[in-house]
């Protein structure tokens, strides 16, 4: 019975408990992230934000959730209704599953494996599917061609950033999210690879179909996109799944180009911050530029949109994968970014 217990019973106990202490905290995250947007828009525009349920509008996400989560559930007529409730489950799933490899300190991942980077590629392409499926089961021209937008987007942004992502392993020498981070512990790559830094994030507001790339769901236009016959707690899932994905996109940026949890190379006074505070403040700065640009940037055209991931970012992170491993090879450069 002892046997039974510490060899089978009890790693899966543990690894329940680990996934609710990355799950839990994500999911206040995601809740407050929405605070803080409307908070920071609110300041930008020079008005106050949200201020009235709770001291300084800190209850305000709990009332939205309540509000969502006893909305009836309204299911248009001819919609494939059980891919339709299914589309923003995947969507949601697609964005907590992806957590399982991000390292938030030394040790502290729950799943270390040594394709990580490659988990994360291929769990960022099968958020296309999510939004197809919602977008083909509405039932509706203008959630089909909102789904359209995105999935096209998402496409089309991901190359460049699969370019970028092979900058940063040639010189890092790994596909382990930990030795990357490892590999930088005298010299951010943010530094050699700025170029690339700054497309990549780019690349990330696309990606989660952000200000100043949210063409899915031009109001003008689409109504409200793919989403647009959702209602109550499943269009929560997406609207969760949305911000979910930004700490996402922000996490893996602080790994690639950050340093992860590493406090920067020369800053000897602050080694005594542990890892995963460096690791969110680094991500809470990456959502504060999320934010700042929505509240700054205006909205591309699809033409702009298109031509920027095609003709822009394509041709120079695909220049980029040469010149880096050109000069890393000629070089012999990784022992020293190393």
């Amino acid at each position: 019975m002892a046997e039974l217990w510490f060899g089978y019973v009890w790693p899966l106990i543990w690894i329940v408990i680990k996934i609710v202490l990355i799950v839990a905290p994500l999911l206040l995250s995601v809740a407050y992230l929405t605070l803080a947007e409307r908070k920071v828009i609110g300041a930008m525009h020079l008005r106050r934000g949200p201020n009235v349920v709770g001291p300084w509008g800190l209850l305000q996400p709990i009332a939205d959730g309540m509000k969502l989560f006893f909305k009836e559930t309204v299911i248009p007529t001819g919609t494939n209704r059980a891919v339709f409730i299914l589309a923003p489950c995947v969507t949601f799933v697609l964005a907590l599953i992806a957590w399982a490899v991000i390292p938030f300190g030394p040790g502290l991942v729950l799943a270390d494996i040594n394709v990580g980077i490659l988990y994360l590629f291929a769990i960022s392409s099968l958020g296309v599917y999510g939004i197809l499926m919602a977008g083909w089961a509405s039932n509706s021209r203008y959630a089909f061609l909102g789904a359209l937008r995105s999935a096209a987007q998402m496409v089309s942004y991901e190359v460049a950033m699969g370019f970028i992502i092979i900058t940063v392993l040639i010189c890092a020498g790994s596909l382990n999210l930990s030795a990357i981070v490892a590999a930088q512990k005298n010299l951010w790559f943010v530094v050699p690879l700025f170029p690339m830094a700054v497309i990549f994030f780019i690349s990330t507001l696309a990606e989660t179909n952000r200000h100043p790339f949210d063409l899915p769901e031009a109001e003008n236009e689409l109504v409200a996109g793919f989403n647009v016959e959702y209602s109550a707690m499943i269009f929560a899932l997406f609207f969760l799944g949305e911000y979910a994905n930004m700490i996402l996109m922000a996490g893996i940026t602080t790994i690639l180009f950050l340093g992860g949890w590493l406090p920067p190379a020369d800053w000897a006074l602050f080694t005594w911050i542990p890892g995963p505070v460096w690791f969110a403040l680094k991500m809470a700065l990456l959502l504060f530029v999320f934010l700042w640009v929505r509240a700054t940037f205006p909205r591309y055209r699809y033409d702009q949109l298109m031509r920027l991931g095609w003709k822009v970012f394509l041709p120079i992170s695909l220049a980029a994968v040469v010149v880096v491993g050109g000069v890393v090879v000629a070089f012999d450069l990784q022992p020293v970014l190393r």
